[in-house]
């Protein structure tokens, strides 16, 4: 099934592109189109959406990471494309390893986060000659989730090889496991393929019950998302009120998070006010019927919150760019190790022979950076490679580097990532 319509107006709407999508209706086609707007980094300021019966009905006011207008035909021409077509959604939507690549190695990670893991599991894929493409890593509430897409560093290509896979996995495991050999749910798949990385990784961390632990998590009630679901018994509706601070990535988060919980959203309204986010959804699980008990309410909550956290940046932003090669990331964050930094977010991915890097970082201690211990790492790394985004005075209270007022549900980075890894990561 194609959408029958999508529309981009340039002069309806003052400071921002306005694309309506017009569709006949299917579980999951919001998230499609969340998704291919996401992966374009287009940040959605509001959004209105409505589901009538067998029609489904999309408004989003979208700008660039500027906050200008999208006027790149290249790119308008690329949205209506892909909004029309069933082969975008074909190849970014489909389940977890079903679409094999000979490009490279899907391997997926869960289990305990702890001081250095994600250190330890580069090294022992660079000891195992594997070169990290892109990835993303993700951690909430003590535990850490991986998807790695890596390849042979001899052919470049994916890793076919049946014996060495299973060394690898082996390997990984035993890491993820830790020196006292507790299992605690550590696991490692790997394959030649995966769905898009940010949803698994949401698949991963939810059927990891990792949402149950929100209660023994000491946070400040002013980062906390206030999430409420109310039932409106005249008509059958479940609604579910969000507000949070914004940041990247948000819209998508949410949609996912209750499409993969087999929630249907009929009506939904989105808009930042200020600083704020504020997501107002009217569902029904795909049987028909509304949040049933309080049993179930409560996991709604508590899956959003989660859902809502598990992206936040926190520290001082470093980007680093240089050429690639293989242990690059190991190297990095083993001299962020050895001088206490903590890697709290870090984003990785590689083009044209080119490593992009950018890394969140805090004191292992949890205060903010010291401003000399920051030279010395520039020193050793090279001061026109490491470049600081902001300044260690900009940390407080664990905030990110950017305002929140740039993103409005927009995806400020690809999903080629690595994200929160306990202390240090790669």
């Amino acid at each position: 099934m194609s959408f029958s319509r999508v529309v981009i107006d340039n002069e309806a709407c003052k400071d921002a592109t306005v694309i309506r999508v017009d569709s006949a209706n299917k579980h999951g086609i919001l998230l499609e189109v969340v998704q291919v707007l996401t992966d374009l980094n287009l940040i959605v300021t509001k959004a209105y959406i409505s589901c009538d019966g067998c029609w489904f009905m999309d408004v989003f006011n979208v700008t660039d990471q500027d906050g200008n207008k999208v006027t790149d035909e290249g790119v308008l021409d690329y949205i209506k494309r892909s909004l029309e077509s069933d082969s975008c959604f074909a190849s970014s939507m489909r389940s977890v390893g079903v679409k094999p690549s000979v490009d490279y190695t899907a391997i997926e990670l869960i289990g305990n986060d702890r001081q250095g893991l994600l250190s330890e599991l580069s090294a022992v894929l660079t000891h195992l000659k594997c070169n990290v493409v892109h990835a993303e890593v993700w951690t909430h509430n003590t535990r850490a989730a991986a998807v790695m897409h890596v390849t042979d560093d001899e052919t470049g290509s994916a890793i076919t090889d049946l014996e060495r896979l299973s060394r690898i996995k082996g390997l990984l495991c035993n890491v993820l496991r830790g020196s006292n050999n507790r299992t605690n749910g550590a696991k490692t798949v790997v394959s030649q393929g995966v769905t898009h990385i940010d949803r698994r990784l949401h698949q991963m961390m939810c059927a990891d019950r990792d949402y149950e632990l929100l209660g023994e998590d000491l946070m400040d009630e002013k980062q906390r998302p206030n999430v409420k679901v109310v039932n409106w018994c005249d008509i059958d509706y479940s609604v579910i009120t969000i507000r949070s601070k914004d940041r990247p990535k948000l819209l998508f988060d949410t949609i996912c998070t209750l499409t993969d919980m087999q929630y249907v959203v009929f009506h939904a309204n989105v808009v930042a006010e200020g600083t704020e986010a504020y997501q107002e959804y009217y569902i029904r699980h795909i049987d028909g019927s509304p949040v049933k008990s309080d049993a179930e309410k409560q996991r709604v909550i508590q899956c959003l919150e989660a859902a809502i956290r598990r992206r936040v940046s926190e520290g001082l932003k470093l980007e680093l760019c240089t050429t690639d090669r293989v242990g690059l990331l190991s190297d990095v964050t083993r001299i962020f190790r050895e001088n206490s930094l903590t890697v709290t977010r870090a984003e990785v991915s590689t083009k044209g022979g080119k490593a992009i890097n950018t890394f969140y970082v805090r004191d292992a201690s949890g205060y903010p950076v010291d401003s000399k211990t920051i030279d010395s790492i520039r020193d050793l790394i090279g001061q026109t490679i490491l470049k600081v985004k902001g300044s260690p005075k900009e940390q407080k209270q664990g905030s990110s580097q950017d305002s929140p007022t740039r993103f409005l549900f927009g995806g400020l980075f690809r999903s080629r990532s690595f994200v929160n890894f306990g202390l240090i990561r790669s």
